[in-house]
């Protein structure tokens, strides 16, 4: 995608959604924005993968420009898209990489860790017990008795 087809994205995204005053001010100052990333030395398609599908972005500015959530986030590729509180028109990008359980073998592994677990806290469990038998049983044999003659006083 070229900076033309960016912007042309955009605007076509915010048309209908947004005031012309709006859309002018998005697209001009997203213009601006590519032209200042690619004089920092970025190519134009770094800036562009950077800023993500230009539909979500207009979706964010929209929700944004009508003051119903400043605080609405949208996802694309990995990318957090979020309004900025403090203006309508300044947008933070944050990246959040997760972990999607989307495929058949991230499930697999998923079951594989919690059956791993499992197994782990019963041999634990069992180790303690095994461990702490010889002692306890004779333990309580010897108390059983104690109480057996005790209580016949």
């Amino acid at each position: 995608m070229t900076r033309v087809e960016f912007l042309s994205q955009l605007e076509q995204a915010l048309q209908d959604k947004v005031s012309g005053s709006v859309v002018r001010e998005n697209v001009n100052y997203y213009n601006q924005y590519i032209s200042e990333e690619i004089s920092k030395g970025k190519s134009e398609e770094e800036v562009l993968q950077m800023l993500g599908d230009p539909w979500i972005l207009a979706k964010t500015i929209a929700d944004a420009n009508d003051g119903t959530d400043s605080e609405t986030v949208y996802e694309s590729e990995g990318h957090i898209y979020q309004s900025a509180p403090e203006q309508e028109s300044s947008y933070r990008r944050t990246e959040m990489h997760t972990i999607g359980f989307d495929t058949w073998w991230k499930k697999l592994l998923l079951v594989l860790f919690v059956v791993m677990i499992v197994v782990l806290v019963v041999a634990i469990v069992s180790g303690i017990v095994s461990f702490l038998a010889p002692v306890l049983i004779p333990l309580l044999i010897v108390m059983i008795v104690v109480r057996l003659i005790g209580g016949r006083r």
